[in-house]
């Protein structure tokens, strides 16, 4: 393909486009850059059928649904005649697919924000490796994927961090304070590596309690435990930004068996001018200043004396709060700013006429 100047791209977006989606928001951030956006919705094949032929699928990776995927997704574009496809972690794609895509001229870039390389071994990477050759460009979220995409022998990789997105994620209204602010720590997330071990340690052994909204907690949690902290399943968009501003602290984790250095929480509680306790990390000093932007702790005893150095202090919260979303907004942390980075490359590596 070719870039006309003054030509904004065409772009099929290929993604789980459900309302509560992440993909959803770099969908919309897309469009908001410009660009023609075309959906390709890929929840109909996934999760088509019962939960467990919709599990068994996703394990396996073959049957019929599979298959209409591809053909659909051929017949898109072959319809619609993008410029570029954007895919968002494309479980279901063929490589052959890929292959009779790029040879119509279409443009493709994958963006993974999981971890195929990584400990947590999850299951249902076999054809997004696969097919890892025959895109034009990866997006990845963390630093150790630059190279094993590299060597698993990608044509190109570039670095797309996790966003907040801002129609979501804003903050509560100036006049907003601990009145309003009904919890005093939250976590809001799944149970990954020894979150559930962490968090109730600091109920049992120093009497803090979390309020924690997520799925798969019950076998996670002893059941006096689940009694004492877990308050509900995941919550999203406008439900998920209202708790975290009813919140004194907001908890983050990174995860580990995903070889994570940077957690997208992080970005999403600072957009919602919400303070802020995150697992400390290379990757979040690197993107928030400690004690001034947010709040940094390493083992359960360090966010205990967090915790308990903070919680009484709504001056010194509201303050990292505050200085934390100006960081996240002044630094580009949104969406817009970080994709607008990617088309920008995309823009200035393809031919002109």
């Amino acid at each position: 393909m070719t870039v006309v100047p003054g030509k904004k791209l065409r772009v099929l977006y290929v993604g789980t486009l459900g309302p509560f989606a992440t993909c959803t928001h770099r969908y919309w951030a897309i469009g908001r850059l410009g660009y023609e956006t075309i959906k390709f919705d890929t929840d109909p094949y996934q999760l088509a059928g019962n939960p467990i032929l919709s599990k068994l699928r996703g394990r396996t990776l073959i049957g019929w649904k599979v298959y209409q995927l591809n053909r659909d997704l051929l017949a898109a574009a072959i319809l619609h005649k993008p410029d570029l496809i954007w895919f968002d972690k494309a479980s279901y794609v063929h490589p052959r697919t890929l292959r009779q895509i790029r040879a119509r001229g279409i443009y493709t870039v994958h963006f993974n924000i999981d971890n195929p390389f990584g400990p947590r071994n999850d299951p249902g990477w076999r054809l997004i490796l696969d097919a890892v050759p025959e895109y034009d460009l990866h997006l990845v979220q963390r630093d150790v994927n630059l190279t094993d995409y590299w060597q698993a022998g990608a044509r190109d990789v570039m670095m797309l961090r996790t966003s907040f997105e801002p129609t979501v994620h804003f903050p509560p209204p100036e006049w907003w304070s601990d009145v309003n602010r009904t919890h005093d720590v939250v976590f809001i997330g799944s149970p990954y590596d020894d979150r559930a071990q962490f968090l109730t340690e600091l109920w049992e052994r120093y009497s803090i309690p979390v309020s924690i909204w997520g799925d798969r907690w019950e076998a996670q949690l002893s059941k006096k435990a689940k009694s004492a902290l877990w308050s509900g399943g995941a919550i999203y968009n406008a439900a998920y930004r209202e708790k975290m501003w009813r919140s004194r602290i907001c908890l983050s984790f990174v995860t580990h068996s995903n070889s994570d250095d940077v957690a997208h929480k992080s970005f999403e509680i600072t957009a919602c001018g919400a303070f802020m306790l995150v697992e400390d990390t290379p990757g979040h000093r690197a993107h928030f200043k400690p004690d001034e932007e947010a709040a940094f702790f390493r083992t359960v005893d360090d966010c205990v004396t967090q915790i308990r150095r903070f919680l009484p202090d709504e001056a010194a919260r509201s303050r990292i709060a505050t200085a934390g979303r100006d960081r996240a907004e002044s630094s580009g942390y949104s969406n817009d700013s970080r994709i607008a980075r990617v088309f920008e490359y995309i823009e200035s590596i393809l031919p002109h006429t």
